[in-house]
């Protein structure tokens, strides 16, 4: 398999079908009133750059670097598709995610998952995150975990 990493626009259609795959997925585990999602509109803003993973030319995973004041960023809309998983697509997504804020100057990467997410805090655990109190100006809800990494 050909499976390929770029920094590409949200707004195209198979990548509007990728996030809405993240959505609902995200919707079948936490309450709506406690997902902090982007709109593909959000995610095309000058703050973020977005990584799509491509299987032949199939969108099949997505993830972003979203930049905050104070010289941080934030991990942002993580999905790897199910017929995918298991091929370590998050997670070189999520070394491309830091090897750009690296390259920005970023000085702290942060994020926001579900409690309900093994597999997501696997790979970041992996990347040498570690769990931390709430960030930015999400609210301490038990269907919240943070992870931070010093850059």
């Amino acid at each position: 398999m050909a499976i390929e990493i770029a920094i590409e626009t949200p707004l195209q259609d198979d990548v509007r079908g990728l996030v809405k795959e993240l959505n609902e997925t995200l919707l079948e585990l936490t309450p709506p009133e406690h997902c902090y999602h982007l709109t593909v509109e959000q995610m095309a803003g000058q703050d973020t750059t977005v990584f799509i993973a491509r299987d032949n030319g199939i969108a099949i995973g997505c993830g972003a670097l979203k930049r905050h004041g104070g010289a941080i960023g934030e991990v942002k809309r993580m999905y790897t598709r199910p017929s995918h998983r298991g091929q370590k697509i998050g997670a070189s997504i999520v070394e491309r995610v830091e090897a750009l804020a690296r390259q920005e100057g970023l000085k702290r990467l942060v994020l926001e998952t579900g409690d309900r997410h093994p597999a997501a805090w696997t790979v970041y655990e992996r990347a040498g995150f570690s769990r931390c109190g709430p960030v930015l100006d999400y609210p301490d809800s038990k269907w919240s975990v943070f992870y931070e990494k010093s850059l």
